[in-house]
């Protein structure tokens, strides 16, 4: 699974992506929100380290997910 932070602009937020191994988007939420249902995609229980992960995230950096 891949992770990017994407920039907003003005009055859109900025934004998480999720991909899998053939980049096809299978999360998509704002990074400013509390984390949730993130069981749908197997990371039930690793909140706080995806939150931390996010917060250090570059912009437009694609990276594999490894939390």
């Amino acid at each position: 699974m891949y992770i990017i932070k994407v920039k907003g602009k003005a009055k859109i937020p900025d934004y998480i992506q999720l991909r899998d191994q053939d980049f096809v988007l299978i999360a998509y939420f704002r990074a400013d929100r509390p984390l949730k249902d993130l069981h749908r995609y197997g990371l039930e229980g690793k909140e706080v380290e995806l939150a931390a992960l996010i917060e250090q995230l570059e912009f437009g950096k694609l990276q594999p997910l490894a939390i």
